[in-house]
């Protein structure tokens, strides 16, 4: 092949220079203050120089490890190269010492001990001739295949940190959020409620039916949400889901002014929409999150849950004395726009369909022994047949039984029990939630930890449900004996710090038991959840017609207890449903 000497003379070698490729995880390298046709031999397979020749270049990068790339050891990076560089001896300096670090020394390719020299020799004339066998004043042209082991300033990532985020966790954020405008727009009518009763005369039996009218939507898409997300993605179900309850949101002030009626049907309205969201969420992590991540990721999209009560709770009373009490179904139900437009920019069912997930972090989920498949037929009488199917389903009920008593009624009871206003109402009840999403991750993080340490996920389910179960049960019983305020707050706050643990618990038993079944086993025991919440808040009202708060926890503590014994005797973490 013929080359042109100032040609050659133009072609070096200065840097190599690292270039980021979604997440901070997948590399591309490149040259840097070289001509552009050595920059573009690291691009193209076969390039030709000039028009006068053919170059193959080839990047290599070894498996790295899970992790930002400042953790990655030094020899990570690998690059087979080639060494195009002229007869004419370079002089010392910087591209001389650039040179030399890529096994190359005055100009030339030398052999190392590690690599093998492959001598090649293209003939060099000047311009108007072309000398097509010369042996003389040729330049050397090698191939070297080496190793490049990058300093830790080359290998410093250098794009911004949101987009080193790992994908997954994107994910799991966007999920939490969602599930935090799900209950800013679930408890805001516990406090709304207050002026409303007083409002439109509504009796503690008429309040109890307002708020149950919430989980008769709730209650009928479950199971029908864990089939769809299954089977068409958990990405359309979670949109749909917010769209479809942020817009019953805002009408339930317009509904309230028409007449009860048209109020029970906007608040089981909102309840369709909230209903798909569990099992669609289920369903989309049980797809994006290794094992070893999964109490975690489910502890971080609950906090989301128990901050949106937080949020409502605490803002709700705020803008009721301000505004009035439809201001609040107005703001909050508006924010669902934010959320859609970032979750349909954002967000993927499975790893599978996201074209910007690097290739290290899609091999870490992938490989991760869960089902990637879309559902296509749901094996019904196999799961009702397992055993730990039911323990789930039973457990659920007896879990939310007490969980939806606290959230809908204990405004209420710091109202008329406790004698706070409605602010005092408003702002104490955000501590026993704020409680639970600090404790629902210390929970996730103590389960995860024992399953790496080897414990096995059966144990460690049994054991933070347990908590999750034994813990409300003891501090409700602790209220019939206290006296004070304070104390009172105390005991609910720890009721439902302990509770948060069931989130590491039953909660992410669905994704043990059945991954690739994993919303439509939500759906079933979630199915159960919502009618301990539709009885167990109307039987509240019913109760104190009829008695006293006492007679509430005590009911709760019961359901509690048989719960415990539940759990632990036909539950596992083992995958039974493949």
């Amino acid at each position: 092949m013929a080359w042109n000497h100032s040609e050659i003379d133009s072609l070096f070698i200065t840097q190599l220079k690292q270039e980021n490729q979604g997440m901070g995880h997948r590399k591309q390298w490149r040259l840097v203050h070289g001509s552009p046709s050595v920059a573009s031999l690291f691009q193209d397979k076969d390039v030709k120089v000039n028009g006068q020749c053919h170059i193959s270049k080839e990047i290599i990068l070894r498996e790295r490890r899970p992790g930002p790339i400042f953790s990655q050891p030094k020899d990570f990076a690998a690059v087979k190269y080639e060494c195009l560089l002229s007869s004419k001896t370079w002089g010392t300096g910087v591209i001389q010492s650039r040179l030399r670090k890529l096994g190359s020394s005055n100009g030339f390719c030398h052999e190392s001990q590690a690599n093998q020299l492959i001598k090649t020799r293209a003939d060099l004339k000047s311009k108007p001739y072309d000398i097509i066998e010369s042996k003389s004043d040729s330049v050397k042209f090698f191939k070297v295949l080496s190793e490049v082991v990058l300093s830790e300033e080359d290998t410093q990532d250098k794009s911004p940190w949101w987009e080193q985020f790992p994908k997954r966790w994107v994910i799991v954020l966007l999920c939490s959020s969602a599930f935090l405008l799900c209950n800013m727009d679930r408890v805001n009518m516990s406090i709304a409620i207050l002026p409303m009763s007083a409002e439109f005369n509504w009796s503690p039996s008429t309040v109890g039916l307002i708020q149950s009218s919430f989980f008769w939507g709730y209650l009928l898409t479950q199971i029908a949400g864990g089939i769809w997300a299954d089977t068409v993605g958990g990405k359309l179900v979670l949109g749909f889901g917010v769209v479809w309850w942020s817009i019953a949101t805002v009408l339930t002030p317009v509904a309230a002014k028409l007449g009860l009626p048209f109020l029970l049907v906007m608040r089981a309205f909102m309840g369709i929409g909230e209903g798909v969201a569990m099992p669609a969420m289920n369903n989309i992590l049980s797809k994006w999150i290794p094992v070893k991540e999964r109490s975690r990721s489910l502890a971080l999209v609950y906090s989301g849950m128990y901050l949106g009560s937080v949020t409502g709770l605490a803002f709700s009373p705020l803008l009721i004395q301000k505004f009035g009490w439809p201001s609040v179904f107005y703001s909050f139900g508006s924010l669902g726009t934010v959320w859609v437009a970032i979750w349909l920019n954002k967000a993927y069912s499975s790893p599978q369909e996201d074209p910007q997930l690097c290739e290290d972090e899609k091999k870490l989920i992938v490989g991760d022994s869960v089902s990637k498949q879309l559902t296509t037929t749901i094996p019904w009488r196999l799961i009702l047949s397992k055993p730990p199917v039911w323990a789930l389903i039973i457990s659920h009920f007896c879990h939310n039984w007490g969980t939806f008593i606290l959230l809908t009624w204990m405004p209420t009871y710091y109202n008329q029990v406790l004698k706070f206003n409605l602010t005092e109402s408003g702002l104490l009840c955000v501590l026993p939630w704020l409680t639970m999403a600090v404790s629902a991750n210390i929970g996730g993080w103590i389960a995860d930890s024992l399953v790496s340490k080897g414990f096995s996920i059966t144990t460690v389910r049994k054991i933070m449900q347990s908590i999750g179960f034994l813990g409300p049960a003891f501090f409700l019983t602790q209220l019939s004996h206290v006296h004070s305020p304070a104390m009172a707050v105390l005991c609910m706050a720890c009721s439902q710090g302990t509770d948060a643990f069931s989130q590491s618990g039953l909660y992410s038993n669905h994704q043990d038991i059945g991954p690739r079944y994993a919303g439509v086993l939500l759906g079933l025991s979630n199915t159960a959840g919502v009618l301990a919440g539709v009885f167990g808040t109307a039987a509240t009202g019913y109760i104190l017609q009829h008695g006293s708060w006492d007679d509430v926890f005590k009911v709760a503590v019961g359901l509690y207890l048989g719960g415990t014994v539940v759990w632990n005797l036909f539950s596992t973490g083992e995958k039974i449903l493949d």
